[in-house]
């Protein structure tokens, strides 16, 4: 059994977004593969996906609800899980085939090499795989002092790059961001719509647009930065459409 796992807290992301991507895992998966979701609220999600309580961390007030709280999912034990577990985004698109990720550098810590920080050593945990348990130092640590490594490191991903030192990047085409590696460059997106390379299985969306705004054809610009309509604009790709609703 393969075994993928995501985190939804508050707000922002409501059950249809956990729906969407079991449908999409179901979708892109040809061997048996099971869907956990620590959440702090199960109400209307599939009956098919195993939900869990938020794991318990110490965190600082200002940090509660960020991406650091993806660091109680290195701590051991986690729930009845073992082996290796591949972790999703919630507002990823899923493109292709998932069943390559859990063949892959079994046993390690497997990351998207950081589309702005190549180079540097620097993962970005949309789409991550570890062993449970392998790695359980960095959240004994992180636990011991939160607010150090947070006012060290002020993201999550920047930090386990840090710690764990036998880290390994996936293939760069599995996974792609669509703001900076798919989008044309202006003005070709204002009537060119994103290009999906054949060998891609993940989409990111990191920041804006999201999944949502692309599907509208909207690139959402803040009251006061209204001037960046002009250069933010976009044509909605069909490969967005039929992966995502």
């Amino acid at each position: 059994m393969q075994t993928i796992i995501c985190i939804k807290w508050g707000s922002k992301y409501g059950h249809e977004y956990v729906n969407r991507l079991y449908k999409s895992i179901k979708k892109h998966t040809n061997r048996p593969t099971e869907l956990y979701c620590f959440t702090d609220n199960n109400t209307h999600i599939d009956k098919d996906i195993i939900c869990k309580p938020l794991p318990k961390i110490s965190l600082p007030e200002t940090i509660s609800f960020t991406p650091w709280r993806k660091m109680s999912l290195w701590q051991y034990p986690l729930y009845d899980l073992k082996g290796d577990v591949l972790f999703l985004d919630l507002d990823l698109v899923i493109t292709g085939d998932l069943d390559r990720f859990f063949d892959f550098k079994p046993g390690f810590y497997c990351v998207i090499e950081n589309w702005t920080q190549k180079g540097k050593n620097i993962g970005n945990t949309s789409c991550f795989k570890f062993p449970i348990g392998k790695y359980k130092s960095v959240f004994k640590q992180f636990e011991e002092n939160p607010k150090k490594y947070w006012k060290k490191y002020h993201i999550e991903q920047i930090y386990l790059s840090n710690q764990i030192q036998d880290q390994v990047f996936w293939p760069s085409e599995w996974c792609k961001s669509f703001k900076h590696d798919l989008l044309p460059r202006w003005p070709l997106r204002i009537w060119q719509p994103a290009k999906l390379p054949k060998e891609t299985s993940i989409v990111a969306f990191t920041g804006k647009p999201d999944p949502d705004d692309v599907i509208r054809g909207v690139w959402p610009v803040k009251k006061s930065q209204i001037y960046k309509r002009f250069y933010k604009q976009l044509k909605t790709p069909q490969w967005v459409l039929d992966n995502w609703l």
